[in-house]
């Protein structure tokens, strides 16, 4: 049969329009000669010659591997010489870009389209009316146009569609169609209403209650943030197969659910669904796609057995608790099954080896202990599955199976993630069996063991993540062979030896993380043949030798981390040729030399660590640092860099942390910083640097942790400041000179450490430092600090305890501060007589030193009220008086000295209930009376003690009156015979029976129970002191009993 020509004036028309057109990916190249019925995208009647189809639909929708952008076609509008097409009965532009223009009121009249397609072609504005002629319309799609820049606010236009069947407006504004629901059940012929996205939320409920509703079989209203109200609107719409109300605000379901017998299709995710699984669902026998996930399910019910005809189930993101139930398996058709992130426990149920259907199956994220059988023997027979996740949960012990996979030819399985679990095998060698695996994540659990041969047999493999393992022994060469990998990250396990040559053969990877092992000797010139590198991390190793020259080749190298090695030579130039480097570490080598100058050739860069090795120098003032725009991070610290600080370190605007301590700088800091909402962290401390506070650190308002101790600062500290949000002010070991000023709440909202140590600061103690509520750690000890100490001092609420809530340990009142980045900060704190870098448990320490000043009068009793306080030194002061007597409520205290000073009075008897206290330092003082005999105190040597004279009782060798054995009498007098027998007995009584007994209880319980002896050898680590400790002093007690009993009675 002859092909039709086409009509000229169509033909031309078409053209027309095609010159509107920017094809960019040639899609219309047929668009030529005179037989425009055989151009792409284009039908004519076989009779007429009409042309009635025109599809230029974009080829890459609904394909994710695919440009869609490219293959887009560009207009600012649809040209009205598709008006001439007077025969047009198709019409579909679906994934074009028409830049936001409006619907065209030319299509409206284009009578005879009986399909009518304009979805995702960027339309904006109101839909026309006119589209209300089309009156032959089966199929109208305008569906997602840009989020709701496409409206509609007066829907009646649609009710003269009275053929329509398929009617998709999902992403319109809808919002003011007050009558949507009335038009829309006027239509008889619907059957299919897809309204998502529509802004349906602001519509006035109740909503008519659908009549018109017996052809209905699919309607789609998610993402509408919907209440219960709109079922009074589904209720008649039994006919429904397909359901989609998710992401809703629904809580609940009505139970005439249970009506919905012929739904085959049912998402009701992202809602806030709660309680059990309604019995509403138990007749829905016919359903195949069922989505609950994101919800707050509780449990799921036995009837579940009847979804026999199920292919797509998930519950993911829920609360079920409980064993995963066997209603599951007996769903024989099921293909997808996801189950993640609930709260499943007891054991993976070997029957999912049954469901061979199965193509995904998700138990991530749940807590589920062990398996009923090995994983080998579960897989053997899921021929069809592509990805299994396990992730995240508690499986543990050899729980992966030796044996061959045998169940099937071949395996299916691409996804599989066992990562975060307790596993402990070898790595099997059945894993040379999933031919097809692209992803494998093993990641952060205890395998042992070398790579196994056969995983050169995954040629399919992409990604393979074995980090944070027990795995050893030398990469074997069969770990190249799978020349698909993009990802191999095996860090931190116990690998040793060379990098082999045959890594080079990798050429696809683009990620590489050997970090935290034990390989040695040089690094590989041969890395510089994986071209497509974009990370490299192979810090924490024990590499040696100089950075090779070959990794200038690693043009798509975006971050290099070669830190914690033996690397030494300089820092090498050709560094700067790697222009997409945005993180570089060389940090904690042997590197010496100078920064080189073509650093600042890397404008990329986001993160810059070259601290801890032996660089020299300045700071280069060639290098525009403010050129690297995007430099966030900065860290040259523990070098020799002298010099001064370049001013252009002030003018990077990304820049959150900046730390040259420790190095040789001198000169004064420049006083240059402006306000920089990026900042959060400068340190400057132990350097040479001298001069003054710049004032215009009062402009950084975002700043976090200011360090600029062990420095030779002078002058007086600022008197005020803007209300910054520091955390950490350190200005210790400077020649800061003057009295503290006038700082409060307002000035640092959320100071937690002010450390004012060893300068030449004088004058009172002010009492309106008391207001720093958020305080942690205060010390202003080495100072010539004069008078009192304020009894506001009880105002530091952050150096107290604060009863839990729930039953539980004390906890100290949380602060309103980033945490983020506590892991790299510091403090020297004088802790139980000792100097302490404090990094990592730095935001739990809680401490107070006021020594080395010249403070007068006594320690206020408000100072008990303290009771978070780790630490409190008040030593070498000239303080007089008693000890609070309630010094007993500061029950955390470990730490505690008041030695030289004028203290007298008796040593209060709350003391010994400090049970935590390691450190105690009364000495030289005038304290008097006996020395207390209970807990710890039975433990502190004679120096604690020294220089008090009047002190009575053990340690000292003065005795008590009354007393010549040089003991205390107890404070109850000494019991009688009888009594200390009885004691005596029930005290061994008590550990014979107690170790008998535990011992059988534990000796059986671990033999039964592996997982037992694991958790019971880490519970005897962290016991054994304590217990060791009571024993101690229990004994102790009776012997001085015993003592004393035998002095009174010999």
């Amino acid at each position: 049969m002859s092909l039709p020509y086409c009509i000229q004036t169509e033909r031309e028309a078409l053209v027309k329009f095609k010159a509107t057109l920017h094809d960019t990916s040639n899609r219309l190249s047929s668009w030529r000669g005179n037989h425009c019925c055989q151009w792409e995208g284009i039908a004519c009647d076989n009779v007429t010659s009409h042309v009635v189809k025109l599809d230029l639909i974009n080829p890459c929708f609904g394909f994710v591997e695919c440009d869609f952008v490219e293959h887009s076609l560009k207009s600012p509008n649809v040209d009205p010489s598709l008006s001439q097409l007077g025969y047009l009965s198709y019409l579909d532009l679906t994934g074009n870009d028409f830049h936001g223009s409006s619907i065209p009121t030319f299509i409206g009249f284009m009578g005879r389209l009986t399909y009518l397609s304009l979805a995702y072609a960027n339309f904006g504005g109101r839909i026309p009316s006119s589209l209300g002629n089309l009156m032959n319309l089966h199929l109208l799609d305008l569906s997602s146009n840009n989020f709701q820049s496409l409206t509609s606010n007066d829907i009646n236009w649609i009710s003269q569609l009275l053929s329509l069947e398929h009617l998709d407006i999902s992403g319109v504004g809808l919002g003011k169609a007050h009558n949507l629901f009335q038009v829309l059940n006027t239509l008889p012929s619907l059957i299919r209403i897809y309204l998502a996205d529509c802004g349906l939320s602001n519509l006035p409920f109740p909503l008519v209650n659908f009549t018109n509703a017996s052809q209905l079989q699919v309607l789609d209203l998610q993402g509408n943030q919907l209440t219960n109200l709109i079922f009074d609107t589904l209720q008649n719409m039994t006919s429904l197969v397909h359901l989609d109300l998710s992401w809703n605000n629904l809580d609940s379901i009505p139970s005439w659910f249970r009506n919905f017998d012929n739904v085959k299709y049912l998402d009701l995710s992202m809602n806030g669904l709660h309680g059990p699984i309604p019995d509403a669902f138990r007749n829905m026998t016919s359903i195949e796609f069922l989505c609950l996930s994101n919800n707050f399910f509780t449990s799921i019910p036995t009837w579940f057995q009847n979804f026999d005809k199920i292919v797509h189930l998930d519950l993911s993101f829920n609360g079920i608790v409980g064993p995963i139930p066997d209603a599951i398996r007996n769903m024989a058709s099921i293909k997808f099954l996801s189950l993640f992130e609930n709260h499943f426990t007891s054991s993976v149920p070997p029957w999912f080896g049954e469901l061979n259907s199965l193509v995904n199956l998700n138990l991530g994220r749940n807590e589920l202990a062990y398996m009923n059988c090995s994983l080998s023997s579960l897989l053997s027979n899921m021929c069809q599955l592509k990805y299994l996740d396990l992730s995240e949960n508690k499986l543990q012990g050899e729980l992966i199976g030796g044996y061959e996979l045998s169940g099937c030819n071949s395996y299916d399985l691409e996804v599989m993630d066992l990562s975060d679990n307790k596993l402990s095998d070898q790595l099997p060698a059945w894993l040379g069996r999933l031919g097809n695996l692209e992803y494998l994540d093993l990641t952060s659990n205890f395998f042992h063991g070398p790579i196994p041969f056969s995983v050169k047999n995954l040629s399919n493999l992409k990604e393979m993540h074995l980090s944070n393992n027990k795995l050893n022994g030398t990469l074997p060469d069969s770990i190249t062979k799978p020349v698909n990998l993009t990802y191999l990250h095996l860090s931190y396990n116990n690998f040793i030896g060379f990098i082999p040559r045959s890594l080079r053969e990798l050429v696809n990877l683009q990620s590489l993380d050997l970090s935290n092992n034990h390989f040695n000797g040089t690094i590989p010139q041969s890395l510089g043949l994986l071209v497509n590198l974009e990370s490299l991390d192979l810090s924490n190793n024990n590499f040696n030798g100089t950075i090779p020259q070959s990794l200038v080749q690693l043009l798509n190298l975006s971050s290099l981390d070669l830190s914690s090695n033996y690397l030494n030579d300089d820092v090498p130039q050709f560094l700067g040729q790697l222009i997409n480097l945005k993180a570089l570490n060389l940090s904690r080598n042997n590197l010496q030399g100078i920064i080189p100058e073509s650093i600042g050739k890397l404008l990329k860069l986001q993160k810059l660590d070259l601290s801890s090795n032996t660089l020299k120098g300045t700071i280069s003032k060639r290098i525009v640092w403010s050129s690297i725009i995007g430099l966030a991070y900065l860290n040259l610290s523990s070098n020799l860099i002298n010099g001064s600080i370049p001013h252009s370190l002030c003018q990077i605007d990304e820049l959150y942390s900046l730390d040259l301590s420790m190095n040789k700088l001198s000169g004064e800091i420049p006083n240059c910083w402006r306000d920089n909402p990026a900042w959060q962290d400068i340190n400057f401390s132990y350097n040479n640097l001298s001069g003054v506070f710049p004032s215009s650190f009062q402009n950084l308002s975002s700043l976090l942790w200011l360090h600029l101790n062990g420095n030779n600062l002078q002058g007086k500290l600022p008197i005020s400041m803007k209300s910054l949000k520091l955390l950490i002010l350190d200005l210790g070991e400077n020649q800061f000179s003057g009295s503290i000023p006038f700082w409060t709440n307002n000035t640092f909202p959320s100071l937690q450490i002010l450390r004012l140590r060893q300068n030449k600061l004088n004058g009172n103690i002010p009492s309106h430092l008391c207001q720093l509520t958020s305080l942690k750690i205060l010390d202003l000890s080495g100072n010539n600090l004069a008078g009192s100490i304020p009894w506001h001092i009880g105002n530091l609420r952050g150096m107290t305890l604060h009863k839990s809530p729930e039953p539980g340990p004390l906890f100290l009142e949380p602060n309103e501060s980033s945490t983020t980045g506590w892991s790299k900060e510091e403090a020297k704190q004088i802790m139980k007589g000792r100097e302490y870098d404090y990094t990592k448990i730095l935001k739990f320490l809680v401490n107070m030193d006021l020594s080395d000043n010249n403070l007068v009068g006594f320690i206020p009793k408000e100072i008990t009220m303290l009771n978070g306080l780790l630490g409190l030194n008040l030593s070498h002061n000239h303080l007089e008086g008693e000890i609070p007597k309630m010094i007993g409520d500061m029950k955390s205290l470990e730490s505690f000295d008041v030695s030289h000073n004028k203290l007298s009075g008796c040593i209060p008897n709350s003391m010994p209930a400090l049970t935590s206290l390691s450190l105690l330092n009364l000495s030289t003082n005038n304290f008097s009376g006996p020395i207390p005999q209970d807990n710890q105190f039975l433990t502190y040597d004679a120096s604690v003690y020294a220089g008090n004279p009047y002190l009575c009782g053990r340690p000292l060798p003065n005795k008590c009156v009354g007393d010549d054995t040089g003991e205390v009498v107890g404070r109850g007098g000494y019991e009688d015979e009888d009594e200390d027998n009885l004691e005596k007995l029930i005290f061994y009584f008590v550990i014979a029976i107690g170790f008998v007994t535990g011992f059988w209880i534990f000796i059986g319980a671990l033999l039964l129970k592996k997982s037992w002896r694991h958790a019971y050898y880490r519970w005897m680590e962290d016991a054994a002191d304590m217990i060791y400790v009571a024993i101690v002093l229990k004994v102790e007690k009776l012997k001085r009993k015993w003592m004393v009993r035998n002095h009174v009675h010999g």
